[in-house]
């Protein structure tokens, strides 16, 4: 068992604690959260052991979970990995790109592994279709979420896109050619609601819309490819997959044809593959100590997550022009 201490005890790091608690990869050692009062408090509830100083912790672990405010990832991130530290860091990855860019470098250099929590790469009914994804031409995803304050610190692309961005990424195997955008702060210092159209170099285009001020939470991806559409509910973690084969000779009574103005005859195929429930933070943060363990390319790499965080940036560019 890997030993793990998290860094920050907010409505997240309590999260990954307890997984962590139940993780039979990880032998939780203890946190560090820099609101003694907040820690203490934690500590005496959860029995989870409560370090004053993040040096304590780093020297008492093989691994750090940093769920702090991204403003801080860099830090702690470039501390845990100049100990030694294998590092697993909340998305988005950093503040900015460089940060990033210094993340990767320090990690080869320290020869440690990195992973990002981009959660929706574990999310089972991503899980479930993402093998039947495979030249997708046009995605649309909607990520709409009811408002709270917490988040409200960083622009609406790097708090809900950014999981979209990741996931289309991950999926479209193409350079991004051109990317236009706009949001709209409507409550918050920065964008609350934004749209986002990502073109890539093999014609595949990305519609994303990402909103914190909606009346209901959604979280749908659509993905449209040659004979098939695939849509993912990452909310209600539901999948359905429509493909179209060519129309057999002689239709039976119940079978769904199409012919389109040239005649061709095409037959409709409803399914819904089996999605197998999980507890996606639990399975991202135990993939990490597999990696570790048998020295495999994590899940979600720092380089993959810079890839994400750089056209967050992006798109967020296009809204100063």
């Amino acid at each position: 068992m890997l030993k793990i201490g998290v860094l920050g005890a907010g409505h997240l790091g309590k999260i990954h604690l307890r997984l962590l608690q139940q993780s039979e990869k990880y032998e939780l050692v203890g946190f560090y959260d820099p609101n003694q009062e907040n820690a203490e408090k934690i500590s005496k509830e959860f029995g989870y052991k409560n370090f004053n100083t993040i040096a304590t912790l780093i020297h008492a672990v093989d691994v750090i979970d940093i769920v702090t405010p991204t403003l801080s990832h860099y830090k702690c991130a470039k501390v845990a990995i100049k100990s030694g530290k294998h590092v697993f860091i909340e998305k988005p990855i950093s503040n900015t790109v460089e940060e990033a860019e210094e993340i990767i470098a320090l990690a080869k250099e320290y020869k440690v592994k990195g992973q990002v929590g981009h959660v929706e790469r574990f999310n089972p009914a991503f899980i479930a279709t993402k093998n039947m994804i495979e030249n997708p031409m046009f995605i649309e995803t909607h990520r709409l979420a009811e408002f709270n304050p917490r988040g409200t610190d960083v622009p609406v692309v790097l708090d809900l896109m950014i999981h979209d961005i990741d996931a289309i990424l991950s999926v479209v195997k193409s350079k991004v050619k051109n990317i236009n955008a706009s949001g709209v702060s409507v409550i918050s210092d920065t964008p609350d609601i934004a749209n986002a159209r990502i073109e890539f170099e093999n014609g595949c285009v990305a519609n994303l819309t990402a909103s914190r001020i909606s009346m209901k939470n959604m979280r749908k991806s659509r993905f449209f490819q040659k004979d098939a559409y695939i849509s993912v509910d990452f909310l209600e973690k539901r999948c359905e997959v429509v493909k179209m084969k060519d129309a057999p000779e002689v239709p039976g009574d119940f079978d769904m044809i199409l012919q389109n103005a040239e005649g061709v005859k095409k037959q409709i195929y409803f399914s819904n593959p089996d999605v197998e429930q999980n507890n996606a933070i639990l399975d991202e943060l135990e993939s990490f100590a597999d990696a570790i363990n048998n020295d495999t390319i994590p899940v979600v790499t720092l380089e993959q997550a810079t890839d994400a965080l750089r056209v967050a940036y992006q798109i967020i560019d296009c809204f100063k022009k």
